[in-house]
């Protein structure tokens, strides 16, 4: 307004000093280049503008423009750094969304619109190629499918994975405008432990029953018996019962300190030799001249950790060779170097064990024949006490055995719970 003005000034004068038709004419002039000039510096910020204004600086220009152009420029870095601080917290929020163990599904109407790598594990969709596409076009699961059209998200649903051998919890949550977030865990693991623990209940509860009904039902027959003698067998094998009780409930309270106690320390040493000469010992008088015992022990070779769990876990191995292996075998106890450390082995010439049940021996209550356990007064927690006994010693256990000629069970130890007394000497 102010170029305008000043036109119209000159124009003014040159019309009242010279001649008015060179006035109209010097205006128009004027005014056609102040039209051109705005029209140019229009366009080269609209050009600027449309360039996204990558380049550092808008194009120079005067007065209104040049202020134009300033507040353009503090707008946009203004608009920058939020767009930045917005930049990193989606790029925050994405980070951990991955780092979750869930999977997570945004979903976008029935579209996807974001998931995180657990999301693909679990329902095989691709965070890259799946974006955009519908889910109920992905994830063919029937109950799924029924849950998502349901809108009834209140509770989790239980399925099985479609291409895999997992059990998953899926759980949509609905938000905003149409759009919804879909949670899948896997609780593959959850329902092991779950049917493991309904397991234990039910042996226990089995295991205890038996000899509670033999007693119980002893002892209303004790109420009318007279016979002196006949009484005497019934609370002899009434006994015979509750020592099976006890023996259970010693096993199960063993199993529950060595599941729940830290691993014992590196500091205690534990004398090998004199404990494998006394496991032989125990092993005689719990054959009772009926087996050969043979006891091997490598001297010079001990072992860092607690020498009760270790007895226990090696007095299990020896007790039930001597109770799986027939009158006139033998039983070898030997303890020795190995490449890797060192290892406690027990050999019998007994029954054997079939090759499938070999992988689940160490599991609580599991027995390959259920009558000749209980003849020999097995628990059926023995070989678990050894598993739990030696993992807490860095040892695992390793069994082999052919049916009708024998079994052996090795417990092998290596890393720093192995102590070489002739190497620790020679230094």
């Amino acid at each position: 307004m102010i170029a305008l003005a000043l036109s119209a000034a000159a124009s003014l004068a040159v019309g009242f000093f010279l001649d008015p038709q060179r006035g109209w004419i010097l205006f128009a002039v004027l005014a056609l280049a102040l039209l051109l000039y705005h029209l140019k510096r229009r366009a080269d910020l609209r050009g600027w503008l449309e360039a996204g204004g990558e380049s550092p600086e808008p194009p120079r220009a005067r007065g209104a423009w040049d202020e134009v152009h300033a507040l353009i420029v503090r707008s946009r870095r203004e608009s920058a750094r939020r767009e930045a601080g917005l930049a990193q917290a989606v790029a925050r929020w994405r980070e951990a969304a991955r780092a979750l163990p869930d999977g997570v599904v945004i979903l976008d109407g029935d579209r996807i619109a974001w998931c995180n790598d657990n999301a693909r594990l679990h329902l095989e969709i691709d965070p890259a190629k799946d974006i955009g596409t519908a889910i109920t076009h992905l994830v063919r699961i029937p109950e799924f499918l029924a849950y998502i059209e349901s809108g009834d998200y209140s509770r989790p649903i239980q399925v099985r994975a479609p291409h895999a051998d997992r059990e998953l919890s899926l759980q949509a949550i609905a938000y905003g405008d149409g759009q919804r977030l879909v949670l899948s865990r896997d609780i593959t693991q959850f329902r092991k432990v779950e049917q493991v623990r309904r397991e234990f209940v039910a042996n226990v509860s089995h295991e205890l029953r038996t000899p509670l009904t033999v007693i119980s039902g002893f002892l209303e027959t004790l109420r009318e018996e007279t016979d002196p003698q006949a009484a005497g067998r019934y609370i002899a094998l009434m006994d015979e019962q509750a020592k099976r009780m006890e023996r259970l409930v010693e096993d199960l309270l063993t199993l529950s300190a060595l599941e729940s106690s830290p691993p014992p320390p590196l500091e205690e040493p534990v004398q090998m030799a004199r404990l494998v000469e006394r496991l032989g010992a125990e092993a005689r008088a719990l054959s009772g001249g009926r087996h050969r015992i043979d006891v091997e022990g490598e001297g010079g070779i001990d072992l860092m950790g607690n020498e009760k769990e270790l007895s226990s876990a090696f007095g299990n191995l020896v007790s039930n060779a001597i109770r799986y292996t027939p009158e006139g075998g033998s039983v070898r106890l030997a303890w020795h170097r190995t490449p890797e450390g060192a290892a406690f082995d027990v050999e019998d010439t007994g029954i054997g064990i079939p090759p499938e049940h070999i992988p689940r021996l160490t599991e609580r209550f599991y027995r390959v024949d259920r009558g000749r356990s209980r003849e020999t007064g097995g628990t059926g927690l023995g070989l678990a006490i050894v598993k739990h006994a030696l993992a807490r010693h860095g040892a695992a256990l390793d069994i082999a055995s052919t049916p009708g000629k024998g079994s052996r069970f090795s417990a092998r130890f290596s890393g720093p719970r192995v102590r070489d007394q002739s190497s620790a000497t020679s230094r």
